[in-house]
């Protein structure tokens, strides 16, 4: 799972913030803290659909199904 961590911390960071340097923890929060809003949230769900394969439905898209990376990477672990 700390690959898949690894690679949506790097898309968050690069793709969506705009800086490239900025280290996104495992556990940091990313939609309640408002680092992400939800127009960037579509974008999350295309990256990992196209990069790990699995389907992430609009309903899940909200910081009930995933506020940070673990809560993320184990949704995609679990549908692999």
């Amino acid at each position: 799972m700390t690959d898949v961590v690894t690679q949506l911390s790097a898309f968050l960071a690069t793709d969506i913030l705009k800086q490239p340097d900025r280290v996104i923890t495992p556990d940091e929060a990313l939609i309640s803290s408002g680092l992400i809003d939800s127009f960037s949230l579509m974008d999350v769900a295309l990256f990992v659909e196209d990069t790990f394969g699995v389907r992430i439905e609009d309903t899940e898209l909200n910081a009930e199904t995933f506020d940070n990376l673990m809560q993320l990477a184990a949704l995609i672990e679990s549908r692999k």
